[in-house]
């Protein structure tokens, strides 16, 4: 099984957070290899930029490479098939990691329930 954390399960798993369930555990643990998308480290970058979020996105850098993930680039691909995408969810962030999660494929998962409204790659946890 190949995954891929959205920015939120990835930080919870990065923190070893109590947010990051028991379910979204095993299923890392278990997975053949576990993803991070370039996305997620400038949602963060952005998003801590702002205020909106505590984060420092070149220590999740690290983390990425500390916790055994790979890093997924963001592809011409991956930016195109964006708009294909029904329009669930505003958040640029939250909707090119769902294209990537289709156009790779790999298992997408999130805290965020709307999401799962765009495939079955994309489960809630």
């Amino acid at each position: 099984m190949r995954l891929l954390l959205d920015t939120h399960v990835f930080i919870w798993a990065a923190i070893d957070s109590k947010k990051l369930g028991r379910s979204a555990r095993e299923a890392i643990l278990a997975a053949d290899e576990v993803y991070v998308s370039a996305a997620s480290i400038w949602e963060i970058a952005i998003k801590a930029a702002l205020g909106k979020i505590d984060g420092d996105p070149h220590l999740m850098v690290r983390a990425i490479e500390e916790s055994g993930f790979f890093s997924l680039p963001v592809s011409p691909a991956h930016a195109a098939a964006v708009a294909k995408l029904p329009g669930h969810h505003n958040d640029p962030f939250d909707r090119l990691l769902v294209a990537q999660a289709i156009t790779e494929p790999l298992l997408m998962l999130t805290a965020d329930d709307v999401l799962v409204q765009y495939s079955e790659l994309v489960r809630l946890v």
